[in-house]
């Protein structure tokens, strides 16, 4: 089964070109990368351009122009560019290790989504990470990053699991699975049976009440926090607005409240023919 990997950015092209490192190091070769762009600059269309010779995969731009938050709307564009059935889902800010895709792609079940998990980096390791360190795995290893000083953690810890214990952690720890845009996956006519991503969303929830969508539609979570694992760089976050929260907030809430599967404003506004399927 061939994957399409939808990864969102927004001006940080230093840590995209890490992530598209990270990807070119997966053990499972498969797939595809379309980078779902909410208006970055010139800066990261030639640094995508420069890499796109030495990587291991195709690569598409999904770019629009920048006015505001709109990932929601960029991730509904490069859902409906994707080529493949089953879809995962990160961010340009999140390294896979390794083995992140053929985790996926073994766990992926019909009715289901699943859910990975993170470990977030201090901004001085962020920045000290390597093209070899990626590429031999060192930047997903524990005992790399402890030896740079990574505190120790229970995300750290997950990294020190073979794939038989991390199962079994998977299995019984009390977390549930949700929708988590550096680290999920489902199948893409899944998506287009909630409509997508709700562009009525800004930063705050939005990934979560896509999920909470999903749940509605009967298409349950599966949680594979500690075997399927990205590293996340750390940066400042200049977008996150009060108002905002508590607007989505309110949607999160309708969702529940009203047990809706569908959003009123997602992928069928850039369909031909609504609540169609495109490729």
């Amino acid at each position: 089964m061939r994957l399409s990997v939808i990864v969102t950015t927004y001006n940080q092209p230093a840590w995209l070109e890490k992530v598209l490192w990270g990807f070119s190091a997966q053990t499972f070769q498969d797939f595809e990368v379309l980078i779902a762009d909410d208006g970055s600059d010139q800066v990261t269309r030639t640094t995508i351009d420069r890499l796109r010779p030495t990587l291991l995969y195709p690569v598409r731009h999904v770019w629009h122009e920048h006015r505001g938050f709109r990932k929601c709307e960029i991730l509904n564009k490069a859902i409906i560019a994707s080529a493949s059935d089953y879809l995962v889902f990160t961010d340009g800010d999140c390294i896979p290790r390794r083995d992140l895709l053929a985790v996926h792609r073994a766990h992926a079940r019909r009715g289901r989504f699943l859910s990975g998990g993170y470990l977030k980096l201090p901004l001085e390791i962020s920045e000290r990470i390597t093209r070899e360190d990626i590429m031999a795995g060192r930047a997903t290893n524990y005992r790399w990053l402890r030896a740079h000083r990574v505190p120790r953690s229970r995300r750290l810890a997950r990294l020190r699991w073979g794939p038989r214990s991390a199962g079994i952690l998977d299995l019984l720890t009390p977390t549930r699975p949700t929708w988590n845009g550096h680290n999920t996956s489902t199948w893409r006519e899944d998506l287009f049976r909630v409509n997508g991503f709700d562009e009525r969303m800004e930063w705050g929830g939005l990934d979560r009440e896509l999920g909470e969508r999903l749940e509605n539609a009967g298409i349950r979570g599966k949680q594979i926090r500690h075997r399927a694992i990205v590293v996340h760089l750390d940066h400042p976050r200049g977008y996150k607005k009060p108002d905002a929260i508590a607007r989505n907030r309110e949607i999160r809430d309708e969702t529940a409240q009203q047990h809706l599967t569908r959003t009123p404003a997602g992928l069928d506004r850039h369909l031909a023919t609504p609540g169609a399927p495109s490729k």
